[in-house]
């Protein structure tokens, strides 16, 4: 009798069913920090993603987007006062040498243009200030023998304001730091998109095929269109 209760109790753990194997799930804590994440650096993309796509498609298309560009010039003479200032200035320098206090203030109230901390060049003959700016360009000249100032001032229009934003062209330093933030903003937005999808896939077949597309198709473009 104990060979075939033997047997039985085989027969009858044969007969069993395994226990299914317990899939590892990402714990409850760090899903609600990719939804945390995900949410917040979305806020702070929006806006700014919504201006780079639209400045990207103006981008792309600058060739078709005509733009007569807007320019002003003035001719105005240096009070004799502010010449002594600047005659005591040095021949030659570069932006080590700053513009008199008493001629950048004047220059402010006569072209409503700040002077101070730009770049500049200095010669023998002349002080040359560059006003480069999104969406525009300028500059002012003055002669360092007669007094004679020149400025003149380029305006490209809000759609050049607009491409040169998107590429920090002439920006400063504040909107530079911007553009850091925001593209590590877009990147925690997109990773954490991305661990998103993955917990969700199961219910989504579509989900794999479609991420894989966004990346085979710019690849295949870059391929075969190109070069």
């Amino acid at each position: 009798m104990k060979p075939q209760s033997l047997s039985n109790g085989a027969a009858d753990s044969a007969r069993s069913p395994r226990a299914p194997k317990k899939k590892r799930r990402i714990p409850a804590f760090w899903v609600r920090q990719f939804h945390t994440w995900h949410w917040m650096s979305s806020a702070i993309c929006l806006i700014g993603m919504i201006l780079f796509a639209v400045t990207g498609i103006t981008l792309n298309h600058a060739g078709a987007i005509e733009a007569e560009p807007q320019v002003v010039s003035d001719e105005v003479m240096l009070p004799p006062e502010l010449l002594a200032e600047l005659a005591e200035a040095p021949t030659e320098g570069g932006a080590d040498v700053p513009v008199p206090d008493a001629v950048a203030a004047w220059l402010e109230d006569e072209f409503a243009v700040n002077v101070s901390g730009r770049a500049h060049e200095w010669s023998a003959s002349e002080l040359y200030i560059p006003l480069p700016r999104p969406g525009g360009d300028g500059w002012i000249a003055i002669d360092r023998d007669g007094g004679d100032v020149l400025y003149e001032n380029t305006d490209r229009g809000w759609i050049a304001y607009l491409n040169d934003l998107h590429k920090g062209r002439d920006s400063g330093t504040a909107w530079s730091w911007f553009i850091d933030i925001f593209a590590v903003a877009c990147v925690i937005f997109s990773v954490t998109g991305l661990l998103l999808l993955q917990l969700h896939a199961k219910n989504r077949p579509t989900t794999w095929p479609i991420v894989g597309a966004g990346f085979v198709v710019p690849f295949l473009l870059l391929v075969l269109f190109v070069h």
